[in-house]
């Protein structure tokens, strides 16, 4: 059993004067030994007579060296003795504490003569390593030898070594060490045994301290000792620090410092098992039932799932009879032991033989996880599979990806560039991703090369003959995107700096927009609409823009249109849109894949883009939100009635108009509870006129909610009501859709999981604080469950949203707060 020192990573507990050392524990007794005596030839001085009288006042002084520097100040202890062997038997302590030593801590003692009265005169100096060569902290009894006329330094390596060289030791050195050994207990003590062999090492010393040449200066120290041998360890991964031991503790957890560290047998034969003169072998291996199970287990790991070395393995083993099962590649992938450079080799080999995977898939092994630039490109290659409505649901993240590559102008790169100058949507979107990456001090290297290289291709495009913009025109028309955002923000500083009522800032925005920046009015060339790129946009409309009452302010613009229609547009200026961005972008995605099973939900992923990490631009839906209609018409039925009135409809409106509110209600519900949205009251649930109610405001996702006590989805008992209440068929088929759309998801609960953790680096708040977002967003799938047992799980989920009372105190208090603002 070792203990373990230095590196500060020991502590010691104390109890019936008797100091115990647990492993990993940290060391913090400080440092102390004694001096035991100094067997050297008495100094002597001449008196007036002529005669040699002995005055034996020596001290020795005492200097910790740690890596060749001294530490803290020498410490000096005096002698007053008769005569050899000068006993001083004084123990000393250090300031330094056992926890700051190195490996090459040393000792350098240095014994002084004083007794001329004339200053002093250097006898001899020794200096010792605190650590023998296996790194063992010395104790008990050390004989050191002094170096005569000579001041012991603390160098590495040391002029004044204490310990005798092997080749220079002699049968006293030998005896010494044996008698060390005894007194720390490493030799079994028999009473008249000992007696008579300390006898004969007594007289052995004395026959050889009569030969002159094996008088030399000496000093003996006595270290402390310890009831384990103590080790030094710098602290590292395999590090664990134990729970604080009490005195009364019979069981101590003990840290094995090989804890962690491969078995050379077990590696050895990993090897060998996966050696590539096993190919021909492994080729027709086919897995047994059991085999089969435990592959097909893995297979449907989620990809936030670690797979455990004996699955690598069984995963290796039958990798020929895999090759047909494309959800296998990314098991295989994370399977093979890359720093192997011939199996990283075959590995490349297979995977361009194995059958072709998903597009969902291949944005897995563009995840930090996966480095080899193989693997990367090949990712890539699946990539340009995806048509560019399908590519825009992924741009986002493929953006962040680049993060992860090797080299700034990755394959990864190249692809985004070229699929950007064939489709003006990804290049716009492309440009503005990359635009607000540049402030990622840690990245803008990257993603300016990444600008630099659409920039450099965009301009290098000739006019078809279709009548397309030549690249120089295109280029000029993003770019002009930023001037306007540039101009937008000094107009929302002004707003801002008038003091008074909100009217009052609306007629200083319709003021600016008319006078100061009244090029806004009318553009002199059109710009494209940062959120719909294939818009043109020809000017603004003061008298009808506005501002929201809000702490920020924002803007609310009407843009003419080169096909003579109007655009609305938010534009914020001083808040963070990266997060509601990503959020509707997944809103987005699960309407596509709820659609490709022919489930029309009616959501409504309204467009966001983050122009910069404080600023962005909204698409504006016309709508009310619940807050108001309730305020306004009491019901959400009634205010459906106002434009849906059917009287032969149920509840007095259209059936259609009913089933898209139902429909919409269950999209949301399920959307948000899979992304933790919290913080949702009646204000940021709002309701169009057609029945579509939609969700805004993002600001807390993966669980985090300002309100204590959330209820697992937002529904309100006033949108339970609108369906006819808990026993209605309409509620009935509500629930339904909920339980449909759940399973769809969970479906493709890997592309969810895969996206997400391409944007675990992305500096957006909620995903970056959140160490384990990708975790918290599989737990809400339940992929333990069957498509069954997740249809009672979600109803149960429903009734107890439906059935909390704590939400509604809380949305009570809401309601007064907005009253009083």
């Amino acid at each position: 059993m070792t203990a373990t020192a230095g590196g500060r990573t020991s502590t010691a507990a104390a109890g019936n004067n008797e100091f115990r050392f647990f492993l990993s524990c940290d060391i913090s007794l400080p440092l102390t030994f004694r001096v035991i005596q100094a067997p050297i030839p008495p100094p002597t001085t001449t008196t007036q007579d002529g005669l040699d009288k002995k005055v034996p006042e020596l001290f020795v002084e005492c200097k910790l060296f740690i890596d060749g520097i001294q530490f803290g100040l020498p410490v000096n202890t005096r002698l007053e003795s008769s005569g050899p062997p000068y006993c001083w038997n004084e123990l000393i302590t250090l300031c330094t504490k056992y926890r700051d030593l190195t490996s090459l801590a040393q000792l350098a003692f240095t014994v002084w003569d004083v007794s001329s009265g004339d200053g002093r005169n250097v006898v001899g100096g020794a200096t010792i390593f605190l650590f023998n060569n296996k790194k063992q902290l010395k104790t008990g009894r050390q004989k050191l030898r002094l170096w005569p006329q000579k001041e012991a330094d603390g160098g590495v390596p040391t002029t004044t070594p204490g310990k005798v060289p092997k080749n220079e030791r002699g049968e006293i050195e030998r005896l010494e060490r044996l008698v060390n050994k005894y007194e720390r207990g490493q030799i079994h003590h028999v009473d008249w045994l000992d007696r008579l062999a300390f006898t004969a090492v007594d007289k052995v010393k004395e026959k050889e301290c009569e030969r002159l040449e094996n008088l030399f200066p000496s000093l003996v120290v006595e270290f402390c000792s310890f009831e384990h041998r103590v080790v030094f360890q710098e602290s590292g991964t395999n590090f664990y620090a134990p729970a604080p031991v009490l005195l009364s503790n019979e069981v101590v957890t003990v840290w094995d410092p090989e804890l962690g560290r491969t078995n050379p047998s077990e590696h050895k034969q990993l090897k060998l098992a996966r050696s590539l003169t096993r190919g021909i072998i492994d080729r027709d291996l086919k897995p047994s039932s059991n085999e089969r199970k435990l592959l097909q287990r893995v297979i449907k790991y989620p990809p936030t799932r670690a797979i455990l070395p004996d699955e690598k393995q069984l995963v290796w083993k039958f990798r020929f009879s895999l090759m047909s099962e494309k959800k296998a590649l990314t098991k295989f992938v994370r399977s093979v032991d890359w720093s192997d450079i011939q199996e990283a080799k075959q590995a490349v080999e297979l995977i361009g033989k194995w059958e072709t995977i998903d597009v969902a898939d291949a944005l897995e092994l563009l995840s930090p996880d996966f480095e080899s630039e193989e693997v990367r490109a090949y990712a890539v290659s699946v990539l340009e599979r995806a048509d560019d409505e399908e590519l825009q649901c992924y741009l986002l993240q493929l953006v962040q990806a680049l993060r992860f590559e090797r080299s700034d102008k990755s394959r990864l790169a190249h692809f985004l560039v070229n699929r950007a100058l064939s489709n003006i949507e990804i290049a716009s979107f492309l440009r503005w991703y990359v635009v607000v990456e540049l402030h990622d001090h840690a990245y803008a290297r990257r993603y300016y090369s990444t600008y630099d290289m659409l920039e450099d291709e965009m301009m290098k495009m000739v006019a078809r003959e279709d009548g397309d913009e030549d690249g120089f025109r295109l280029w000029q028309s993003l770019s002009r995107q930023t001037e306007l955002t540039a101009q937008l923000c000094s107009i929302m500083k002004d707003v801002r700096n008038v003091r008074g009522s909100a009217q009052k800032k609306i007629e200083k925005l319709r003021q600016l927009l008319s006078g100061v920046f009244s090029e806004l009015t009318n553009f002199d060339e059109p710009i494209r609409s940062p959120l719909a790129p294939t818009l043109l946009l020809t000017g603004v409309v003061p008298q009808e823009s506005s501002i929201f009452r809000s702490a920020l302010n924002p803007l609310r613009l009407t843009f003419k249109t080169a096909n003579g229609g109007t655009s609305k547009i938010i534009f914020k200026k001083g808040d963070d849109l990266r997060q509601d961005q990503l959020v509707i972008q997944m809103v987005s995605l699960m309407d596509r894949l709820l659609k490709l099973e022919n489930m029309d939900l009616h959501l409504t992923p309204y467009r966001v883009l983050a122009t910069g990490q404080d600023e962005g631009m909204l698409e504006f839906i016309p709508s009310s939100s619940l807050a108001q209609i309730l305020s306004e018409h009491r019901t959400i039925t009634s205010y459906l009635q106002k434009f849906h009135q059917d009287e032969e409809g149920p509840f007095g409106i259209t059936a259609q108009c009913l089933e898209t509110f139902i429909k919409s209600c269950a999209g949301y519900s399920v959307i948000t509870y899979i992304m933790g949205v919290g913080d949702r009251h009646l204000d940021n649930l709002l309701l169009r006129d057609d029945g579509c109610l939609f969700h805004v405001d993002f600001a807390f996702i993966l669980g985090r909610d300002p309100k204590p006590f959330p209820p697992p989805m937002k529904l309100c008992k006033e949108m339970v009501e609108a369906m006819g209440g808990t026993e209605s068929q309409y509620y009935t088929r509500f629930k339904s859709y909920c339980c449909e759309a759940y399973n769809i998801l969970r479906n493709n609960s890997s592309l969810i999981l895969n996206l997400f953790k391409l944007m675990g680096r992305s500096n957006i708040p909620d995903i970056s604080n959140e160490e384990n977002g990708s975790l918290k967003l599989q737990e809400k799938f339940r992929l333990d469950l069957n498509d069954e047992e997740a249809i009672h799980f979600f109803q149960d989920l429903i009734n107890e949203s439906v059935s909390a009372l704590f939400p509604q105190m809380v949305e009570t208090i809401h309601r007064w707060a907005q009253y009083w603002r």
